[in-house]
């Protein structure tokens, strides 16, 4: 995909969920159901025929998330390590979209400020 086209995808993504959250008087109330059906994924993890009682149920459950959020910051981290890092582009374009456009206002890149 194209920078630009992910960056306004990105921009069009942000301006959805803010008119949406401005209209939503209770936000825990709008995501509860996501919430739910997580956790619920979680449990079927850990007690997939419902066998436990509750409390070493919701234990695993617990367990089930933290191993799948510390695996999410390990593949990150792996990527971050992999992948040259897009900021550094951005910056060096930043650096010669400047230095060309030296009588005038510096232009902003990618809607930054």
């Amino acid at each position: 995909m194209h920078t630009s086209d992910s960056a306004d995808r990105r921009l069009i993504a942000r301006l959805a969920a803010h008119s949406s959250c401005a209209q939503t008087a209770v936000q825990t109330a709008r995501t509860a159901p996501a919430r739910a059906a997580l956790l619920l994924r979680f449990e079927d993890q850990g007690d997939p025929n419902r066998q436990l009682v509750p409390g070493e149920r919701r234990k695993r459950a617990e367990n089930a998330r933290k191993a799948y959020y510390t695996a999410l910051a390990l593949k990150s981290a792996q990527s971050r390590r992999r992948a040259p890092s897009t900021r550094g582009a951005v910056e060096r374009n930043e650096v010669e979209v400047t230095g060309v456009a030296e009588s005038g206002p510096s232009p902003h890149i990618g809607g930054m400020g």
